[in-house]
């Protein structure tokens, strides 16, 4: 048995490409891996959230989170535990004791924190410490495996250096999460067993969906994006749906292929046409190779995704509030349990109780 734990901010409504990307998949990892009698944290990382401008309740976007998790099938059982961080202060108090073991120079040199405070006279206190506070996330519950994307590797690594070093000087309390090598390996393997359609690089590996920018295919599509031409939220309309995808662009080159490099735009609309409508990818390809009409191939992705949406939209009304926060309760306190027997140890060990 192991355990599986995961955590998406709800600073903002998610998009297509949050949901398609990380949402779903973690959906399906959740269900499989449950089943199968390990254990699936799903926690919601608020503490983490108002690092930064919050667009609108964290309460409502929770709720709203959790309802999306729903409707994207997941299936609560015994295994699969839904929580809030600042719900369980055990998270806090560990990423005290963890700061007294870390080092200014290694969390300085955190990629993260460099790219959100370069050019900045100051910055919050928060986003030079929080990866020690997703560290204590992780090791209260003994996690081996952390789903995350490349971007956050080096915060394992930092964990697994603070959990190390916590051992060392203090005893054997914490697990190690496994080595990022280890974790991209469970992730494609994850990928490939978890997915409806085909979603693999040139080497037939099965690799991370990045839904692109609609007006600027280069990059991901991004919540935070100012130009909302660029992004399709999940309470999109369909008319809505159809302007943004209408308007995506494209190339000149007059033929459809999928080629991310010299195509990004006509690409990733055939990634999403396969993604939405749960077909391979290669198949999507064939269908539309040689085609040389744009507006035909927008079209259709444009109608595929407003009726999924139309659909998902329907499953989500239908979720109650009540639902939700009783699940929250359940996994609140199952999350309280084992991360203060955690905690009481670390204590112990440092010295904090006896």
């Amino acid at each position: 048995m192991k355990t599986i734990l995961t955590g998406i901010r709800v600073n903002s409504e998610p998009t297509l490409g949050n949901f398609l990307g990380a949402l779903l998949p973690m959906t399906r990892l959740a269900n499989k891996y449950s089943k199968q009698g390990d254990i699936v944290n799903i926690f919601i990382p608020d503490l983490h959230t108002i690092i930064s401008d919050v667009d609108g309740d964290i309460t409502e976007g929770v709720i709203r989170e959790i309802k999306y998790y729903l409707a994207a099938g997941l299936e609560p059982n015994e295994n699969i535990h839904i929580y809030r961080q600042s719900y369980v202060p055990a998270h806090s108090e560990l990423n005290w004791i963890l700061n007294c073991v870390a080092t200014m120079g290694e969390t300085s040199r955190m990629i993260q924190y460099k790219e959100k405070s370069e050019g900045k006279d100051s910055c919050n206190v928060a986003i030079f410490d929080y990866p020690i506070l997703m560290a204590a996330d992780i090791l209260l519950y003994d996690a081996t495996y952390v789903p995350v994307g490349e971007d956050q590797f080096q915060h394992l690594e930092l964990t697994r250096n603070l959990a190390e070093r916590f051992n060392n000087k203090y005893g054997e309390v914490f697990v190690l999460p496994a080595k990022t090598a280890d974790q991209a390996k469970f992730m494609e393997t994850a990928n490939a067993e978890t997915a409806e359609s085909e979603h693999v690089d040139a080497d037939g590996r099965a690799v991370g969906i990045r839904i692109r920018d609609l007006q600027d295919p280069t990059k991901k599509m991004s919540k935070s994006s100012k130009a909302e031409n660029s992004k399709i939220m999940m309470s999109d309309n369909p008319e809505a749906v159809a302007k943004k995808i209408m308007s995506a662009q494209t190339d000149s080159l007059g033929k459809i292929s999928f080629d991310m490099f010299n195509q990004p735009g006509i690409s990733n609309l055939l990634q999403i046409e396969a993604l939405i409508t749960g077909q391979p990818l290669q198949t999507v390809i064939g269908t539309w190779a040689g085609e040389t009409h744009y507006g035909d191939l927008k079209k259709k992705v444009a109608e595929s995704v407003s009726t999924f949406l139309g659909e998902f939209q329907a499953k989500v009304a239908e979720i109650s509030d009540e639902e939700v926060l009783r699940l929250l309760e359940a996994g609140e306190k199952y999350a309280n349990e084992v991360a203060g027997k955690k905690l009481l140890e670390v204590q112990k060990a440092v010295g904090l109780r006896k």
